[in-house]
């Protein structure tokens, strides 16, 4: 039974550690490093950080005058910003009240309001180092992964601005770490209680999944932060009901299936499902229990009453968030479908100015929300090698990351046929499974430690190269996503395709 339990990852556990540690100790310096400028609010902080400050005055999204902006970074702490009545939001409130809590600690500064982002696009880096080394038994794969992560352009930026999507990334990533450890660790505990006690009925013993309860409380604040985290609940349910009857087969139960469905099906519904519904509901306290929100009216002393009494006018506010989704066709420079997303054919310029003090006649200044194109376009090449894997051998871990990545990206092709005005940083939670697809194929390259010799230094010689091009690769770019100064030249230069202007 042996061969179908979680393989000890070779090397000390410590080293386990130190690598994930290191890289997300450079992601941190990444991120965190002038993350006040510039000064200004740039791109969708006008409506995030705004919302978010407001959650914290009033518990709930507010409207502010037409100046409020320039407000904000004259007197960052002024509350002359409001004017009348709750505002209508288009996204739940779980990412912004997290961008808040940067604004409780630091003020109402561009460095407060991304305080957030920074820290959890750094964290991120860390999950995925782990959750890749789980996956591959391999500390040097696993920190390969966080590298990429943390040298990847559109995360660096979205790690950088107080805008939804890192968030989302981040506790869709969170989730499915979770998940793979419950795979590990029901695994083992079926293989004991069947070594214990037989499969006596056909359907094996039954098996507590405690990892997805937090797996399930992860991807509920993904939904609450914007709605792409319910494909996420879908997959992953799906995905967890399969390894259970992986599982019960591999651990040569008679009735894998109807074990899986008798003993692990509810479970894991209840965790994923019930509890993801029931975390949604808990971000949006402030809106409930507080009078004044878009739509909320009078709120009952008693918050039993209270409760009750918000739930149908929930219901209608989400009703006209769906409506606003699904209609919003409105033409925008940076727009973009979700079939040239992986090219990177339309970035997203957040902030563009053309100062002086770079010696040159002209200077530019920007940040441009885009991909290292040395992770994005070779991400096309290991991805369909992904595929190519679980279609041929059913491989979990390529089953795993080829499902994580469609369940970021196929539920966007709706929207695109019907002209839903949609953006290139909508993808940011498909970027870790597509890290984690090239790592999955540099593991391939390498090959297991039986592999002959020669194949083994020409692949990592390969592997190492290719990590160090996506370095230097990253670091062209780097200005260009930090905003930093530039001449106009050097900055056209990095301009690569037209559509990125």
């Amino acid at each position: 039974m042996r061969q179908w339990l979680k393989p000890d990852v070779p090397g000390s556990r410590l080293m386990g550690w130190v690598g994930p540690l290191l890289v997300t100790l450079f992601a941190g310096v990444l991120r965190f490093w002038h993350l006040g400028r510039p000064r200004a609010v740039i791109f969708d902080e006008t409506y995030y950080a705004k919302d978010a400050y407001a959650l914290l005055k009033f518990g709930y999204e507010h409207n502010t005058v037409k100046d409020a902006d320039k407000l904000l970074l004259q007197h960052p702490s002024d509350l002359h910003i409001w004017a009348d009545g709750g505002s209508f939001i288009a996204h739940p409130p779980a990412g912004k009240w997290l961008i808040a809590v940067g604004e409780s600690i630091f003020g109402m500064t561009p460095f407060g309001w991304r305080f957030s982002a920074a820290l959890i696009g750094t964290l991120s880096v860390l999950i995925l180092a782990r959750v890749a080394r789980r996956m591959t038994r391999s500390n040097l794969l696993g920190t390969a992964a966080g590298l990429l992560l943390a040298v990847d352009g559109m995360h660096l930026v979205t790690s950088r601005t107080a805008i939804l999507d890192v968030f989302v990334m981040f506790w869709i990533l969170a989730g499915f770490a979770f998940i793979v450890i419950d795979r590990d660790v029901s695994r083992a505990r079926l293989a004991r209680k069947i070594a214990e006690r037989g499969d006596d009925d056909g359907l094996g013993p039954f098996v507590m999944h405690w990892w997805l309860i937090p797996a399930g409380l992860c991807l509920g604040t993904a939904t609450a932060t914007k709605w792409t985290g319910m494909y996420y609940i879908a997959a992953f349910g799906l995905l967890t009901l399969v390894w259970s009857m992986g599982a019960r087969r591999a651990a040569g139960v008679r009735r894998p299936y109807a074990g899986a469905f008798a003993f692990e099906a509810v479970p894991a519904f209840v965790s994923l499902v019930i509890l993801s519904l029931i975390t949604y509901v808990a971000w949006w306290s402030g809106w409930i229990f507080n009078a004044g929100g878009w739509g909320r009216g009078r709120v009952a002393a008693n918050p039993v009453t209270a409760f009750l009494q918000a739930m149908p006018r929930l219901w209608d506010y989400h009703q006209q968030m769906w409506h606003f989704h699904t209609t919003l066709t409105a033409h925008h420079d940076y727009q973009s479908w979700p079939w040239n997303w992986l090219i990177l054919k339309r970035p997203v310029a957040f902030f563009y100015t053309q100062p002086s003090g770079c010696g040159a006649a002209t200077c530019s200044r920007e940040v441009l929300d885009i991909g290292t194109p040395a992770i994005w376009w070779v991400s096309i090449i290991t991805m369909l090698i992904v595929a190519a894997w679980w279609l041929v051998q059913r491989d979990w871990r390529a089953g795993a990351t080829l499902l994580g990545f469609l369940a970021g990206w196929v539920p966007w092709f709706y929207y695109g046929l019907n002209h839903r005005t949609m953006f290139l940083f909508y993808a940011t939670p498909m970027l870790p499974f597509m890290v984690l697809s090239i790592v999955l194929a540099l593991g391939l390259l390498v090959g297991p430690a039986t592999a002959p010799p020669a194949r083994r230094v020409f692949g990592s010689a390969i592997a190492g190269a290719y990590v160090l091009v996506a370095l230097a690769n990253f670091y062209y770019f780097y200005p260009v996503l930090a905003g930093q100064v530039m001449t106009y030249d050097s900055w056209h230069a990095r301009m690569w395709l037209l559509s990125w202007i």
